[in-house]
């Protein structure tokens, strides 16, 4: 079981994910926004940080590197919808996974499963 920190803007969206990790053996503290998620850090540590890159407030990236900053060798994923996004991220925080919406749970879950494992 893995604990996973995730930040999702679309509440529906969010609650999904959150049932799909918890359904998988996962504990998930789920965030609405990237300033509710870089608070939650102090609640850690964490196997894993899930984020959406665009939100408001604090975007993922930022997530990402406050997250990676407070708790070295924690895995990233991120989950996004524009393409653009998506490669700065992975330029950003180049080890990290990044998954573009929409995403199937089921990939989501064996991609977070594959991440936990290594």
């Amino acid at each position: 079981m893995a604990r996973i920190l995730l930040a999702e803007d679309d509440g529906s969206l969010r609650g999904f994910l959150t049932r799909a990790l918890e359904r998988a053996g996962h504990q998930v503290i789920d965030c609405e926004n990237g300033d509710d998620a870089i608070d939650a850090l102090e609640h850690g540590p964490y196997d894993l940080l899930l984020t959406d890159i665009v939100m408001p407030g604090a975007d993922g990236i930022e997530v990402a590197r406050v997250a990676a900053a407070r708790q070295p060798g924690l895995r990233i994923m991120f989950i996004t919808g524009f393409a653009a996004v998506a490669l700065t991220a992975a330029q950003a925080k180049p080890d990290a996974k990044v998954l573009s919406k929409p995403v199937h749970l089921r990939d989501l879950v064996n991609e977070v499963e594959r991440m936990v494992a290594a």
